[in-house]
């Protein structure tokens, strides 16, 4: 049995857990508004210098080639945005990540200590049933773990391919550009 003052410590833990989470969320929708911010501008001013300069073509030859050298910064920019957001969506993420493998080690640990107390409480004569709950704890634990690393290489998988496919397109763009 918790005593009220385990409870009330407890509560007070997981608020302060709330409130720590929502400061990240919100430190992750000021970085994402910050980004957006700076890429409409970035697009606006450079929206601005391409209509200048487009207004300024002679000739049908000019034009594609002005077309064309828009083309591989358009492809790069939008390489770099997506890193960008992918980065502050991997770190918020990874906070929430954190917290919640503190707030499961700590739900864990808890839990263990009742089935000690439990075990140690138990009548004479049901050693075995003990032996099978600590069994049952320790199996849970061991695919909790399991799984755990699996949602991390899966992730590493996916920043690994989203690596691989920005540059491929970085690359897809460069290619394009000298061609035209």
């Amino acid at each position: 049995m918790m005593t009220a003052e385990q409870i009330v410590a407890s509560h007070k833990a997981n608020v302060e857990t709330l409130f720590g989470l929502t400061a990240k969320a919100f430190a992750g929708v000021e970085k994402l508004v910050e980004l957006n911010l700076t890429a409409a501008k970035a697009a606006l001013d450079e929206s601005a210098q391409n209509t200048q300069s487009a207004l300024s073509v002679k000739d049908a030859q000019e034009l594609l080639a002005l077309q064309a050298s828009l083309f591989q910064p358009l492809a790069e920019k939008t390489a770099a945005y997506s890193r960008h957001l992918y980065d502050i969506a991997t770190g918020t993420g990874g906070e929430f990540t954190k917290a919640f493998e503190a707030q499961t080690a700590a739900a864990q640990k808890q839990f263990a200590a009742l089935v000690d107390s439990a075990a140690s409480n138990a009548p004479a004569g049901s050693e075995q049933a003990v032996a099978m709950m600590k069994g049952a704890v320790t199996a849970a634990n061991n695919a909790f773990e399991s799984v755990q690393k699996a949602v991390k290489q899966a992730s590493d998988l996916a920043e690994s391919n989203f690596n691989a496919l920005a540059q491929n397109a970085t690359a897809t763009a460069k290619t394009s550009s000298k061609k035209r």
